[in-house]
């Protein structure tokens, strides 16, 4: 687990003690790494002490804790004479570090190197770049990867997860919008829109050109993420979105194998074995109880920083997942995270067209996958890399978005109650060969198909309480934690 912090104090004063506190108060006993960054130097795996005794003094700095070596492939350092970039996360189709270094000397901000990272990669990362006084940030163009931001009167922050801003003093942080450049300084926060979506009139096709398209997009998206592994896990319900991901990986040069959680006696276990013998993939079965989710609520709730009753029962078996996938020494994990949102998976969808017409669905759809960085991803990636399992989403770049967004709804659902909705991609799955079993399976939620809604609310009731004040009182607690 990685926790990455930047602070500019707004008086000019040094913010190198409020740093080392609250780097210190993420320090749980386990093996923990550091890492200062400074303008001028950088410091990495040194215990706390050592670095405090280094007499660093500074406004403008980037802290680092990690349960594994800092200097790692999800890390990239570039400290120049009077700037540093901290880059974190992963570019799939890399972009030459000369785009970042380039521009450094005529651009005083770097504006024009960070702006083309962003312009031209396809990735799940966020970066920091420190100048006296100043600090630049930006996010991926979907939101994969964690950022949040907040000030008070006294500082600016960027931080991978909430904590870090509230145990600083800011208690309503922000996620930071995707695809956007933030500049941080004694005045606040200014944003520059880079790389962002928007609502444009669909574009006039077929569904079979359309999945003909997708098909080709998904393959070399689900490439990108498994190239260069030997192999890789797939959290897998048996459902549409994890079957297609699942067999676009097994046709990669990399070992898949899937795993599936679920509560005893639930008949999606049985979907799933199915699913995965038609797939001819093996797969890891893991059943829970009730003791099992009174054990994994408290910990999701204080992952997903939020006191969200359908987050916490969709989170729960996300970290059981993420979980058998760290004890089976998998580092990488495939999830269908997004299909939903960009191709009409929700029943919602299809209510609203049905009393609201399709461009009001469509609108919809697109502040879905517009905020999806809020609704879902990152919940999702920060329980995931609580194992330090990188969670890889083949559904969730920007190229797939644009697609989807652009598709004409009939592309998506039918104007029907019972339509199955996700109609390319189910074209997509019965092109590549699936059965019916698979391409015509109805989706329904994990929390519902796992069982764990009702084994919350059993957990709930069991000490007195309803879901929502459950989690509430969790989320609480987890916020008090020094």
């Amino acid at each position: 687990m990685k926790t990455t912090i930047a602070v500019l104090d707004k008086h000019g004063d040094s913010a190198v003690t409020k740093m080392l506190d609250v780097l210190q108060s993420f320090d749980v006993g386990q093996v923990s790494h550091f890492g200062l960054i400074t303008p001028k130097k950088s410091f990495f795996e040194k215990p706390l002490g050592i670095i405090n005794r280094q007499g660093l003094e500074d406004s403008t700095l980037i802290g680092c804790i990690s349960s594994r070596a800092i200097v790692s492939s999800s890390y990239d350092t570039l400290q120049l004479d009077n700037a540093a970039l901290l880059f974190e996360g992963r570019i799939y189709n890399p972009v030459p570090k000369e785009a970042l270094t380039k521009n450094v000397a005529k651009n005083p901000h770097c504006e024009t190197a960070l702006q083309t990272l962003i312009e031209q990669s396809d990735g799940d990362y966020a970066f920091l770049m420190l100048k006296q006084g100043w600090i630049a940030a930006g996010r991926d163009p979907v939101g994969v990867a964690p950022l949040y931001y907040g000030e008070n009167r006294d500082i600016v922050v960027y931080a991978t997860n909430r904590k870090a801003l509230w145990r600083l003093g800011i208690e309503n942080p922000l996620s930071f919008p995707p695809g956007t450049l933030g500049f941080a300084d004694k005045e606040g926060f200014k944003f520059k829109p880079v790389k962002t979506a928007t609502f444009t009139a669909p574009k006039p096709t077929t569904l079979d050109y359309a999945a003909e398209t997708l098909q080709a997009l998904l393959t070399e998206s689900v490439k990108r993420r498994v190239q260069g592994l030997e192999k890789v896990a797939v959290a897998f319900s048996g459902g549409l979105d994890s079957s297609v991901i699942a067999y676009l990986a097994s046709k990669q040069d990399v070992k898949v194998e899937l795993l599936h959680v679920s509560m005893e006696n639930e008949e999606e276990t049985e979907v799933a074995i199915e699913a995965s013998e038609a797939l001819d993939l093996p797969m890891q079965i893991h059943l829970f109880k009730d003791s099992d989710v009174e054990v994994a609520v408290p910990r999701v709730v204080d992952l997903i920083e939020e006191a969200d009753p359908v987050k916490a029962a969709i989170g729960v078996p996300f970290y059981w997942t993420a979980q058998k996938a760290f004890e089976a020494k998998y580092k990488v994990m495939l999830a269908g995270q997004g299909a939903d949102e960009l191709f009409g998976g929700y029943q919602r969808y299809v209510n609203e067209c049905l009393k609201d017409g399709a461009e009001k669905v469509r609108r919809t759809m697109f502040d879905d996958v517009v905020n999806i960085h809020v609704s879902n991803l990152e919940r999702d990636l920060k329980i995931t890399g609580f194992f330090d399992v990188e969670l890889r989403c083949p559904f969730a770049s920007f190229e797939m978005a644009e697609y989807a967004l652009g598709l004409p709804l009939e592309c998506k659902l039918e104007p029907k109650a019972d339509t199955l909705r996700k109609l390319v991609l189910r074209k997509v799955a019965r092109n590549i060969g699936m059965p019916p079993s698979i391409a015509d399976k109805a989706k329904k939620a994990v929390q519902y198909s796992t069982g764990i809604n009702d084994a919350v609310k059993r957990v709930a009731k069991a000490q007195g309480k309803s879901v929502n004040e459950y989690v509430a009182d969790l989320f609480s607690a987890s916020k008090n934690i020094p």
